[in-house]
This record gives structure tokens, C-alpha cells and sequence, in this order.
């Protein structure tokens, strides 16, 4: 029986104030089980990127629940939540939110560092060289490509090992190959893991190779099943 990592109960959450507000989650349950790969989609302004936010403690509930791996974040004060974060979410953004004047190498390893890890520096390469970058560690992210960059962000992500990662439009900023790229090797990295992946999507053929697809409309889940006919070399025993 697989242990439950994620859970929302009654989620909700309203941004901007007065006139400008937007009522974004309107209670919202949701559990998600350990080493699932669960993809969350939605027209825009549905509120599934907000939701990803929440997931990754980012953003903070109004009312309702949220548990993450032992963990309820709606009451950990913000150095809890930020040392939590540190230490069980990987999130991996569209833009990739690189270092500039930072090598790969450093942009992986400053985090560790911050967090008091040991040997961050080794850590850093290894992980570079899990996502095919060992011999671009001396790069700065001006001198790699947009895959490049984003495999850069996928192993800072995935160094502190953590429990669950967060990927908000992955492939988005990058053409359709090295997209297909970068889905294979984050599917591969949470298959070899056993982590626990959530991926907002507009790419349905990226959300269908998650085992779960979760409909967002209107702040709330419109459908959650299990996706039919994934890829095989996607599918577990």
C-alpha cells in the first residue's frame, strides 16, 4: 500500500484585495501518493499554477489544510517552512531562475551550501553529471543552451534529494525536441528516484506520460484519473 504524500483538504485561497481580488482555490481536496507522477492541466486562469504554488509552499493558504510528507505547512511559521522546503521539494521553473554570473557548478551547489550540506561541491557535480552536464560544469548560464539551462535547474532541484518535485511548465520556454528532451529525463530521474513528480502543463502529450492526470477549472478539481495508454517505457509494475 503506497503512503500518502501530498494531501489538500478544503483548500482555499484568494489573491490581490478589495475590488481586485480573485477568488483563485475554492476548497479543493486532493491526495497524491508517494512515487506517483502526477500531471495537473487546465485552461489559463483556472488556477493550476497557483495550486503547483501552494504544493510547493510557496503560497500560503487561507483557509484548509495541506500536509507534505509528514509535514502540515498551513502551520509552520516561515523559516519552518522555508528550512522544509529546503530539504523535501525540488522545484523546477519555465524560466529556469538560473544565477547569471554563476558557473552551473556554483548555481547547484550555492543552495546546498546555504542549506549546510556536506560537500556541497560534490553533490553539485554528480548531479550534473546525472543530467548529462558533466562537462559544461564551468559554464555560466549565458554560455548554455535553454536545455542546457533547464538541465542545470533539474539538478539543483534534485540534489537536496528530495521527496517531491514541483515542475511548473518544464518544456515550455523550449522547442519541441529539446522539450521532448527534458521530459525524458525528468520521467527518468523520478522513475530512478521513486520521488514523487507534479507538472503543470498546457502539453497534453506531456501530461499523458504522467501516471495521474488532474483537471483544474475554476479554482476547483473538475476530473483526477489515471491516465490511459501512457507510453510503455513511462509505465511501472
Amino acid at each position: 500500500m503506497r503512503k500518502t504524500i501530498i494531501e489538500l483538504k478544503k483548500a482555499d485561497l484568494t489573491l490581490g484585495s478589495a475590488a481586485a481580488s480573485v477568488h483563485v482555490l475554492k476548497g479543493i481536496d486532493l491526495i497524491i501518493d508517494e512515487g506517483e507522477a502526477v500531471g495537473i492541466v487546465g485552461p489559463s486562469g483556472s488556477g493550476k499554477s497557483t495550486l503547483l504554488m501552494v504544493l510547493a509552499g510557496l503560497e500560503r493558504l487561507d483557509s484548509g489544510e495541506i500536509n507534505v510528507n509528514g509535514a502540515r505547512l498551513h502551520e509552520l511559521g516561515e523559516d519552518a517552512l522555508a528550512d522544509f522546503r529546503g530539504k523535501n521539494i525540488g522545484i523546477v521553473f519555465q524560466s529556469f531562475h538560473l544565477i547569471a554570473n554563476m558557473t552551473a557548478l556554483e548555481n547547484v551547489a550555492i543552495p546546498l551550501e546555504l542549506a549546510n550540506v556536506r560537500n556541497p561541491f560534490d553533490i553539485a557535480r554528480r548531479e550534473l553529471e546525472a543530467v548529462g552536464l558533466g562537462e559544461r560544469l564551468g559554464h555560466y548560464p549565458g554560455q548554455l543552451s535553454g536545455g542546457e539551462q533547464q538541465r542545470v535547474a533539474i539538478a539543483r532541484a534534485l540534489a537536496p534529494s528530495p521527496a517531491v518535485l514541483i515542475a511548473d511548465e518544464p518544456t515550455g520556454n523550449l522547442d519541441t525536441e529539446t522539450g521532448q528532451q527534458i521530459a525524458d529525463l525528468l520521467f527518468a530521474q523520478q522513475a530512478e528516484r521513486g520521488m514523487t513528480l507534479v507538472l503543470v502543463t498546457h502539453d497534453l502529450a506531456l501530461a499523458a506520460r504522467c501516471s495521474r492526470q488532474v483537471r483544474v477549472a475554476s479554482g476547483q478539481v473538475a476530473s483526477d484519473a489515471a491516465t490511459i495508454n501512457r507510453p510503455a517505457e513511462t509505465q511501472t509494475a
